[in-house]
């Protein structure tokens, strides 16, 4: 007789179950060697190198068991807008979730100025209002306690908000203003913030400026040599004499910085990242053009370098998206209105 006991049933389904989750590990572990993160982040990212493989060094660290797993990952990302920062948050995202939409949690942190604001972010203590809605961090992360969380532009956030923040970060956890405690230590913390972004990016243009001018020196006209960057590293000297100064008299707490794993340097584009930019940009409206009025839209070298001048280091991308708007999307409007697609600055049309 066969005893189908819940014993004997447990004792034939767990080794299966083991087996599988063993076979599926190495299956992830064989495609992130074959197509690292490196690789996945410099499809959606131009440029940012530097930044790019300090990311994905520390993810790298967190899959595969060397890290402290008593304390979630917190990344800081400094830089100028508009220059990748919260794009890589997004790629990161959906590199570690295949449901972005619940994976991804993205708090604007100028919302949270006020001391009175703290609420909103954890919830109303008992007897006020808005208790039973709870806070807009927790609700997420009790949804997905392993989510990746950008803290938008983190500069401008309350005192006390970055409290809370330093809890989340040391304990890895965050109670609630229900008094409910929710576990967080596998997620992946990162803020963005301009402070300091004039300072880097200054030091940046000095390092960059001898190797744009043999990057220039390079640059052919079939745009192939336009797909490599130019890897410059900020030293750790100006690290450590120029930034860590400017972020200790802003966030004015050793312990707050001190929870940080990584602080990641966001730089300007160099010209050929530019080019690669304005490419992109183009490259979008001719596709729009092409499907909604049935235009061929091409274009010369010259133009490229005349859309990457209007280049603006306090806005980045942006600048690049606003000078095609205006030079290329404004003339082709007036244009299409008319019925005349003859104008000075696409000499090849």
């Amino acid at each position: 007789m066969v005893n189908f006991s819940r014993e004997n049933l447990q004792l034939k389904v767990c080794p299966g179950r083991t087996q599988f989750k063993d076979l599926q590990a190495r299956r992830e572990a064989e495609e992130r060697r074959k197509f690292p993160l490196e690789r996945r982040l410099k499809e959606h990212i131009i440029g940012q190198e530097g930044a790019i493989n300090t990311v994905a060094s520390a993810i790298r660290r967190k899959e595969n068991g060397w890290y402290d797993e008593e304390h979630p990952l917190v990344f800081l990302f400094l830089g100028s807008s508009g220059i990748g920062k919260t794009e890589l948050a997004k790629q990161v995202a959906r590199y570690m979730h295949k449901d972005v939409k619940k994976g991804f949690i993205r708090m604007d942190m100028s919302e949270f100025q006020e001391k009175h604001e703290v609420a909103k972010f954890i919830g109303s203590p008992p007897g006020y209002v808005g208790h039973e809605e709870g806070g807009q961090l927790t609700k997420l992360l009790r949804a997905c306690p392993n989510a990746v969380v950008l803290f938008d532009e983190v500069d401008k956030a309350h005192p006390d908000v970055l409290t809370i923040m330093l809890q989340l970060f040391d304990e890895g956890r965050l109670t609630d203003g229900k008094g409910k405690t929710i576990e967080c230590k596998d997620a992946i913390f990162i803020m963005t913030s301009n402070v300091a972004s004039d300072d880097i990016a200054q030091h940046a243009l000095q390092l960059r400026q001898e190797a744009e001018e043999v990057s220039r020196r390079k640059l052919a006209d079939n745009l192939e040599d336009v797909q490599k960057g130019d890897d410059i590293k900020i030293s750790r000297q100006f690290k450590e004499t120029v930034i860590r100064p400017i972020l200790k008299a802003h966030f004015r707490r050793d312990e707050f910085l001190g929870r940080i794993n990584e602080i990641v340097y966001f730089l300007p584009f160099s010209h050929s990242e530019l080019l690669q930019l304005v490419i992109k940009e183009l490259s979008f409206w001719a596709k729009k053009a092409k499907q909604r009025h049935d235009i061929t839209l091409k274009w010369d070298r010259p133009v490229l370098d005349l859309l990457a001048g209007g280049y603006n280091l306090h806005y980045g991308a942006r600048s690049i998206k606003h000078e095609v708007h205006g030079l290329l999307c404004n003339p082709c409007s007036e244009a299409s209105e008319s019925n005349a697609f003859c104008f000075g600055l696409f000499k090849s049309w």
